[in-house]
This record gives C-alpha cells, sequence and structure tokens, in this order.
C-alpha cells in the first residue's frame, strides 16, 4: 500500500503549516537558533555542520532547555548508511552508593554538584564535525559565540521559563553557595531578566570559544576541566578531571538502510 501524503491535511489542534525548501532547511523551537542553522548553510556547510550549530546556539539563546552540560545523541545518514553517535556521559568513577550513604543520602540529591555527570554534549559537537562536518569547527560556533558575546533579544516562552528558573534557584542558594555562580551568569546585577529584554552572556561565550577553539579538548582536558575539577572538589561533587579525560562518545556501526521515500 503506498503512502498517500496530503501537505493539506493537518489533524492537530495547532495550526503549523507545512513548509518546503529548496536547498535546506532548519526547524528549531527558537528563530534565533534556526536562523544560526541557515547562516551556517549559506556559508556552504552541509546538514551536519548546521546541526551543530544550531545545537550549540540554542544553549545560547534557550538556556532553560539546552546546556553546555547536557548529553547528546545523533543519526546521521550519509552515504546511504545510517551513523549513530551515543555521547551521553558516565557517572564519576568515584561514585557509589556507598559513598552517598556515608553523606547522610537516602537517595540521589536533585541539585548541587553531586549528580553531575560528565558532560557528553561538547565531545558530540566535535566528533560530529571531524566525522562528517565540512566547516572549520572554530566557523560552525561562530554564531552561537557572537549571540553569547554581543547579546540577543529573549523570546517570551524562553523568558518566562528563566523567571520561573530564577525563583526556583533563590530558594536553593540559601542552601550553598555552589548555586551563586548560577546568578552571576544568569541574573547578572541581580536582576533576573525576562521576555524582550536583551541579554548577554559574556562568560558563556568565553567557554565556547575555548570549545571551539581546541575541538573541545579544553572542555575535557585543558583549563575548563581543571575549573570542573576545581569546583567540584569545593562543593562536594564526585565529578573529576579524570573522570572528563577518560571520556570519549561511542559511535554505532553505520548499517545500510533502504530507503524508499514515500
Amino acid at each position: 500500500m503506498k503512502f498517500q501524503f496530503d501537505s493539506l491535511a493537518y489533524s492537530y489542534p495547532s495550526r503549523r503549516n507545512v513548509v518546503y525548501g529548496k536547498k535546506g532547511m532548519v526547524a528549531t523551537g527558537n528563530p534565533l537558533a534556526a536562523q544560526a542553522g541557515l547562516e551556517i548553510l549559506k556559508k556552504g556547510g552541509n546538514a551536519i555542520d548546521a546541526a551543530i550549530a544550531t545545537a550549540v546556539t540554542l544553549t545560547v539563546v534557550e538556556p532553560t532547555s539546552n546546556g553546555i552540560g547536557g548529553d547528546a545523541f545523533a543519526l546521521v545518514w550519509t552515504g546511504g548508511k545510517l551513523h549513530g553517535l551515543n555521547s551521553s556521559g558516565p557517572s564519576p568513577k568515584s561514585i557509589s552508593l556507598e559513598a552517598l550513604r556515608e553523606r547522610g543520602y537516602t537517595e540521589m540529591p536533585e541539585h548541587g554538584f553531586i549528580p553531575v555527570n560528565v558532560p557528553g554534549a561538547p565531545a558530540a559537537w566535535a566528533e560530529l564535525s571531524k566525522r562528517f562536518g565540512k566547516l572549520p569547527f572554530e566557523e560552525v560556533l561562530e554564531p552561537a559565540i557572537r549571540y553569547a558575546e554581543e547579546g540577543f533579544t529573549l523570546q517570551p516562552t524562553v523568558g518566562a521559563a528563566w523567571q520561573g528558573s530564577y525563583r526556583g534557584y533563590d530558594k536553593l542558594r540559601k542552601t550553598g553557595k555552589e548555586f551563586e555562580p548560577w546568578f552571576e551568569t544568569f541574573a547578572p546585577g541581580g536582576a533576573c531578566p525576562g521576555p524582550g529584554d536583551y541579554v548577554t552572556l559574556k562568560d558563556h561565550g568565553k567557554t565556547l570559544r575555548k570549545i571551539a577553539e581546541t575541538m573541545a579538548e579544553d572542555f575535557y582536558r585543558g583549563e575548563l576541566a581543571q575549573r570542573i575539577d576545581d569546583f567540584s572538589k569545593e562543593y562536594g561533587g564526585f565529578i573529576s578531571k579524570e573522570d572528563l579525560a577518560d571520556y570519549y562518545p561511542e559511535w554505532v556501526e553505520p548499517i545500510s538502510v533502504e530507503y524508499r521515500g514515500y
């Protein structure tokens, strides 16, 4: 039975029309991130370059849902084969049930530095770029760095979520000083930005620039790794520079898949 696709048929309450593109398309939940991906395509980058640029830009313009400290997974269709990337960082080697119980915990805390695993996202960006990218990695990260250093206007939904995070962390800051850097980064001067406000994230930009210049090596085996280690030791975390240095993403062996279209 042949599948009949009707671009005018839409059975959902929200109205989002089908969009066609001739040379490429970028779809995200944030227009600034979509523009970043399109910028890379216009510079001659391929779909993988655009996807990386979009993902990194989302950590800047939509940090309420995306972060440098997150994980990443990717499915890449190229050359007639499907490639899989698992860049989900492991738990620190020193953490254990016994270690948590010794500190008086009966379950894993939801906040603080104890539950922090090795971030996999930066390694994924670099791996995808090295294996499938067309443009230099630094050029692919330029849009995100520019938004962070020069600023951007906060979209309404992101602004509302940002203020919600502020309220949540404002309660947590009373429990320990490890939450203060959140306010230094996301609420400079003590004021929480909201929808329509102009935001700059200078330190975020510096971190992304180091990641860009070193193909993420600095994050796992350089100055950034050392700073993560220092902060972890200061505030009782388990993650260490050794955990970061030992991490590499895992590629799933490519498999051939027959594509039949519609």
